[in-house]
């Protein structure tokens, strides 16, 4: 170990040591279960190494990485230059593959479309530098090389990404606008589930009402000020007005998936500098949705 190593966690420290082959999953396990020893001795992921830790691993057989395949998937692209390409994710799609659902991800489509992208950001993410959930259509910005997927991901860690989201939620908001200042963390049981905890992360969400329908829904246009997951589903469930849709946060309230869409994605221009500006319009069923609640206040009246 040198002296600029000193002082990392201990987690942190090993996963940038071990064989790249061997699975995250299993040494986060074993610091957890004590089969790592610090100095003969069972450490926590957050121990802080020192130049003469003696620090023991178990062997454990290498996890490969399994191959992701390119696939002819049609894409919306908004815009596509040689450091980046942005596209107007449908609903229904996954982000990038897991070991359970390798095929039909916004990856795979992009791995047909792009013959360079792969191996940059990782081996299951290639140029992946943020995510939108499965249910989540909208704007999304992919980067083509090294150099795109290292300063947008910074940009995106910075809070430097201008995102504006359009969410129809249940009921008639008391203020036309406001700020939702919660922290997140994982749900201790169900753990595809983020809920509202203190000792979480500080999650920030801006929102403004454009349009109610009656007390039945409100169109919202909502804006994250941090990236955290299901950050505007919880948010939204937090203050008494769940997304429509929202099986995880709510229940359908008569949509097929969530009416969450990322409108409009904001950054600079990871070669250029320039600021872009880029709009998705809203899918199908969103427009749907908004007629029937239209209707719905009509007949009501």
């Amino acid at each position: 170990m040198s002296k600029g190593e000193q002082g990392r966690r201990l987690d942190l420290y090993l996963l940038q040591k071990i064989p790249s082959k061997i699975s995250r999953n299993f040494v986060q396990k074993a610091i957890k279960t004590g089969k790592i020893t610090v100095n003969g001795k069972p450490q926590k992921p957050s121990y802080l190494v020192k130049v003469k830790d003696v620090i023991i691993v178990p062997d454990a057989e290498p996890v490969m990485t399994p191959s992701i395949e390119p696939e002819p998937i049609d894409l919306e692209i908004l815009y596509e230059d040689h450091d980046l390409i942005v596209i107007n994710k449908p609903a229904g799609m996954i982000v990038h593959p897991i070991p359970s659902h390798m095929s039909g991800t916004v990856v795979n489509a992009l791995l047909y479309h792009c013959e360079d992208l792969q191996g940059i950001g990782g081996e299951l993410r290639p140029g992946i530098v943020h995510r939108l959930d499965k249910d989540t259509s909208g704007v999304m910005v992919v980067a083509k090389n090294d150099l795109a997927h290292r300063i947008l991901s910074q940009q995106f860690k910075d809070r430097k990404i201008s995102k504006l989201y359009l969410a129809l939620v249940r009921g008639r908001l008391d203020a036309q606008q406001g700020e939702i200042k919660v922290s997140l963390a994982r749900h201790p049981v169900l753990r595809t589930k983020m809920s509202v905890n203190d000792a979480g992360r500080v999650a920030i969400t801006s929102y403004r009402v454009l349009k109610h329908f009656g007390d039945i829904a409100s169109l919202v246009a909502v804006y994250p000020k941090t990236g955290r997951t299901h950050q505007i589903r919880v948010h939204m469930k937090y203050i008494g007005h769940p997304i429509l849709g929202d099986k995880l946060y709510g229940n359908s309230y008569g949509a097929s998936r969530q009416m969450l869409h990322a409108a409009k994605l904001g950054f600079y221009h990871p070669r250029t500098d320039e600021w872009l500006n880029f709009v998705a319009p809203i899918a199908d069923d969103f427009k749907s949705l908004i007629v029937e609640l239209n209707s719905q206040v009509v007949r009501n009246t």
